[in-house]
């Protein structure tokens, strides 16, 4: 068996994210750990919030519940609070992921690396896919803890494939449909989503699983802004958004395999 450890900014980025391939990791006999660098404590407050319950401690338990779904082992939270978007005055908040002192995050993530002699850490591209601050902070937060951790874990970087996005919303347009999302302006850092198909490693299939990814991402029922809008997908929609996840993996040569990165674990 084999320990995967999955560092996220807030609860609900496993579920879009990365968790067909934690779905298909824990079916195959490995041990998966997930672990979010804030409580997404500027998230969407869900109208049936109940008195007395901070909105940190209700996406708590929908990360219990995704992770029931994914068959996540562990949750580890690291103590941070969400930044906010791209230039939010909450960025420079003392507590923020987006303020933390890089070595002291990544100290943290180092003992749930070593407790559990983890074999892969995933983490985030450069720019955190679209430039989100905790995002961000979490590339840098998990290179330097794999730099650190007693036994260097494989670095993998979850990503999204930008010549993807392109090709579908050139469908979108030639279609005539509108509101459909240009890939290539640029995002709030001033840099476009995602990764060109150039610079990614593995193309990963988990449309076995997409029901899982659903569910799991049902589970954060309380982010209606985003979640909200992905669960309104039609099935073949959702299939083709979320269908198929992307990784770096840096150091590896360039050309991207359609294949599973993980294939090469004991179970």
């Amino acid at each position: 068996m084999a320990t995967i450890v999955f560092l996220h900014a807030h609860p609900d980025d496993e579920a879009s994210s990365t968790s067909g391939s934690m779905t298909r990791l824990s079916r195959e006999g490995h041990r998966v750990v997930v672990v979010y660098g804030t409580g997404g404590e500027h998230g969407s407050a869900p109208e049936d919030l109940p008195e007395g319950t901070t909105l940190a401690e209700f996406r708590r338990a929908e990360a219990e519940a995704s992770a029931r779904v994914t068959g996540t082992e562990r949750i580890v939270w690291l103590g941070y609070q969400d930044s906010g978007m791209h230039g939010w005055e909450q960025n420079a908040h003392e507590q923020s992921f987006h303020s933390a002192d890089l070595d002291e995050a990544a100290g943290r993530l180092v003992q749930v690396l070593d407790e559990e002699d983890a074999d892969v850490l995933v983490t985030y591209d450069w720019h955190g896919g679209y430039g989100h601050p905790d995002h961000v902070k979490v590339h840098h937060v998990g290179h330097r803890a794999a730099d650190l951790a007693a036994q260097r874990p494989r670095l993998l970087e979850t990503t999204m494939n930008r010549d993807a996005m392109r090709a579908g919303w050139e469908a979108a347009q030639a279609a005539g449909e509108e509101g459909a999302f240009d890939p290539d302006q640029p995002m709030e850092d001033g840099e476009p989503i995602g990764t060109p198909e150039a610079q990614i490693h593995w193309h990963v299939d988990v449309s076995s699983d997409i029901d899982s990814k659903r569910a799991a991402l049902a589970s954060h029922a309380s982010q209606v802004s985003d979640v909200g809008m992905m669960l309104q997908l039609p099935p073949d929609t959702f299939l083709a958004w979320f269908g198929t996840e992307f990784y770096i993996e840096p150091g590896r040569e360039p050309g991207m395999v359609d294949g599973w990165p993980f294939a090469d674990l004991e179970a």
